[in-house]
């Protein structure tokens, strides 16, 4: 595999992720394969898969995800990055055993100093038991397990066992009017299977190029939170083409894949906090401007809502409640365009629409002067 290949240019490169991750057109795909093809989403907050899910498929409603959830066909689980995703059973299933080295690797750097001397086998295995006696929140969880190590911090326990045992977050968590908090079970008992450990990392980096492509391997360590994949990129030279980025990077792509269209125009999207499609690649260029990093990646660890102008972050956003009207209020990086602002005006109102079935017939999309 050559690491040469033509050059792709900024636009190039937004074109290919708009297309992949479901943002150039809405896709009449299920809210099931939709979250299949993009290897699971991001789901730090309740609200943002309900969104993001929205944003990208035709006719999507909050019933569609709410049903997925309650029926177990996705869950709420730690893998990439060892942040909550939402995952289809089978990529739960799939994924947790090809990421669990790495998620035992964060907890020790997290944590290893507290549950030094702790033995991690028995941790993991009364974790289970307690557990599958019935779902508990990380604080009670710490506490029992603290019965066994009292000297320990409870907090610190939990949240190595978080990461040693495939945990999972059951409803009503994750249903979008709940304000439920968190309660866990593991992977087996929750899925009534045990985890599968036929799927390669092979075809964990195919998935990823399918749904981020082109992408250098450092996206691909970012986005999986893995390392040492050079390794098997090179063992997939056979389906892969190389391009490179205006700074040089080698680039890997699926050799189907189909072209960029970049004088292709875009509408407007809306992107929840924490959008998948600003997480999966180390320079975000194709997505988002350098200089407006810091008003949507906070110091704090949040990741604003944004939305999408021609495909690019033009502002960010966030839903708000003014009496008893809902709304949503735009702060734009720089002065729109009239007609912009009424298509995100007109977008927005139908976002509204579709999360509070009670949103009059004139929901309120408001902007803010530019940040």
């Amino acid at each position: 595999m050559s690491a040469g290949g033509p050059v792709l240019g900024l636009r190039e490169l937004n074109r290919a992720l708009m297309a992949r991750q479901l943002l150039d057109s809405r896709s009449g795909m299920g809210a099931l394969p939709a979250v299949a093809h993009l290897v699971g989403i991001q789901a730090q907050a309740v609200r943002p898969p309900y969104v993001g899910l929205w944003t990208r498929l035709d006719g999507f409603a909050l019933d569609d995800l709410e049903r997925l959830l309650l029926d177990r066909s996705v869950v709420r689980v730690a893998l990439m990055r060892s942040t909550l995703h939402l995952v289809t059973a089978q990529d739960c299933l799939a994924l947790r055993p090809l990421l669990a080295e790495q998620l035992a690797r964060v907890a020790r750097g997290q944590f290893g100093r507290q549950v030094a001397g702790v033995d991690l086998a028995e941790l993991a295995r009364l974790t289970t038991a307690l557990v599958e006696e019935r779902p508990l929140g990380f604080a009670e969880l710490g506490e029992r397990l603290q019965q066994a190590w009292p000297d320990r911090d409870a907090g610190a326990l939990a949240q190595t066992a978080r990461n040693l045992v495939p945990l999972v977050q059951v409803p009503p968590r994750g249903l979008w009017g709940s304000t439920a908090p968190p309660t866990h079970t593991t992977v087996t008992s929750w899925l009534g299977q045990a985890e599968d450990t036929g799927p390669s990392l092979e075809d964990y980096v195919l998935r990823y190029l399918s749904a981020y492509g082109p992408a250098s391997v450092q996206d691909m360590q970012k986005w999986s939170g893995l390392t040492r994949l050079q390794a098997v990129v090179t063992r997939l030279a056979p389906q892969l083409r190389t391009s490179r980025d205006d700074r040089g990077r080698t680039l890997y792509d699926l050799a189907g894949a189909e072209p960029a269209e970049p004088d292709r125009e875009l509408p407007v999207r809306y992107l929840s906090e924490f959008d998948d499609a600003l997480l999966g690649h180390v320079d975000r260029r194709r997505v988002l401007a350098e200089e407006h990093g810091a008003q949507v990646f906070t110091t704090g660890g949040i990741i604003r809502a944004t939305v999408l102008v021609d495909g690019f972050v033009a502002g960010t956003w966030r839903f708000e409640t003014s009496g008893s009207r809902p709304g949503i209020t735009v702060r734009p990086f720089a002065p729109l365009p009239a007609t912009t602002q009424a298509q995100l005006a007109e977008e927005g109102a139908r976002l509204l629409r579709a999360v509070d079935a009670d949103t009059s017939d004139d929901p309120r999309v408001r902007f803010e002067s530019p940040a």
